[in-house]
């Protein structure tokens, strides 16, 4: 973890850009949005942190574009997406013929290259899925839908559909109980604790607590959730009889090694887990952004989901004082360490909020739009 200095200019930015005048605050988290809860710690409390607000990112959003109007032209889509999905197929798909059908017997290459090759390109999958989800690949929902299945032709279990409806669901309600699929369920806070084994186990295992939390929303598959389970039915059995059993075997590694113990993985740790008091969100600012299609760049994304991979870096370098005076993460191995090693960390280090608690924190954002919407009325009509 690692802070800097306040960035020069912190008290100016609920000035509006465009008329100097101060903006109105939206809540007493105004203008970084951080709260004054107390991290939840393993072995001291017996439950994930609370808050009595609602989420800080549509609020963070406000004051950062009243100050930087011009990031709205960073919104848009970027379709060399689609070519990178493609490249990541092809390699995915050539080094799955490879060990199913070349060398079938190379058990121990096998693992180490589902690792260091396949678990990274896995992880890309994801973030291309990511992209997808928000419609940042193409303007067309089908190209985007299209794009997501592609991506998930690698991938032995049908994800993208179930991503696309609870990650949507994560953004609406962040920490809202009942409402967030990306919270803990009450066994991880129970069980797991700091203790040190129990969280490598967790974090090996994190790619099935995907299809955990998601199974526990209780909630029937929907239209696109089946069409993606008819469609990866269908492309494994085309790997398995064009591959062979260790192609779709390679495959499977691919993913759980991936998606469990892997510095491409780091980022669910690293995205909402709270290693600090009031601060909900951190990003990622290391090298293996480039690499990773900058999706440790999650203040950002929160605060402007219309904002591609590709650009989201820029939304930090246009207004620097919302996001440097932030906590934020410098290396996403030390971010696995720090998880499993520390004692004072695990997965009930989240903050969560009642529902009636995130809808008065929404009714203060109407309120003060009709606020500034009657003032507009008013020197309209003086």
């Amino acid at each position: 973890m690692c802070t800097t200095p306040a960035a020069p200019g912190l008290a100016d930015v609920s000035t509006n850009a465009a008329t100097g005048e101060k903006s109105d605050l939206y809540d007493p988290r105004h203008p970084l949005y951080l709260g004054d809860w107390k991290r939840s710690i393993p072995g001291v409390d017996d439950d994930i942190a609370k808050d009595n607000l609602d989420e800080p990112h549509i609020k963070r959003k406000r004051a950062i574009l009243e100050a930087h109007p011009d990031i709205k032209e960073l919104y848009g889509v970027d379709r060399t997406t689609g070519i990178v999905t493609a490249v990541c197929v092809s390699i995915q798909l050539a080094l799955a013929y490879t060990f199913g059908r070349l060398y079938p017997h190379q058990n121990a290459l096998l693992v180490a290259v589902a690792y260091f090759i396949g678990g990274t390109v896995t992880s890309m999958f994801g973030v291309i899925i990511h992209e997808a989800t928000h419609g940042l690949c193409s303007t067309s929902l089908a190209v985007n839908r299209i794009i997501g299945l592609s991506a998930n032709i690698c991938i032995p279990f049908p994800i993208f559909a179930s991503f696309r409806r609870y990650h949507l669901e994560h953004h609406a309600y962040q920490g809202v109980l009942d409402k967030d699929p990306d919270l803990p369920l009450n066994w991880e806070v129970k069980f797991i604790k700091g203790n040190t084994l129990m969280k490598m186990l967790f974090v090996f295992f994190y790619p099935l607590m995907y299809v955990v939390r998601g199974a526990a929303m209780g909630k029937a598959p929907s239209k696109w959730e089946i069409i993606n389970w008819i469609f990866t039915i269908s492309t494994d059995v085309m790997v398995w009889k064009i591959c062979g059993p260790k192609g779709l075997l390679y495959l499977f590694l691919s993913l759980w090694l991936g998606y469990g113990l892997h510095p491409g993985a780091a980022h669910f740790i690293q995205e909402h887990f709270t290693f600090d008091d009031g601060q909900e969100t951190y990003s990622y600012y290391g090298s293996l952004n480039k690499l990773f299609m900058n999706i440790g760049y999650h203040n950002e994304h929160h605060d402007f989901t219309k904002v591609p991979w590709s650009k989201l870096p820029d939304i930090r370098a246009r207004a620097p004082e919302f996001y440097d005076t932030l906590k934020f993460h410098t290396s996403w191995v030390m971010v696995l360490v720090k998880f499993i090693l520390n004692r004072d960390i695990g997965p009930q280090s989240r903050v969560g909020r009642d529902y009636e608690d995130h809808k008065k924190g929404r009714k203060m954002v109407v309120e003060k739009i009709g606020k500034i919407a009657g003032g507009d009325v008013k020197s309209k009509t003086a």
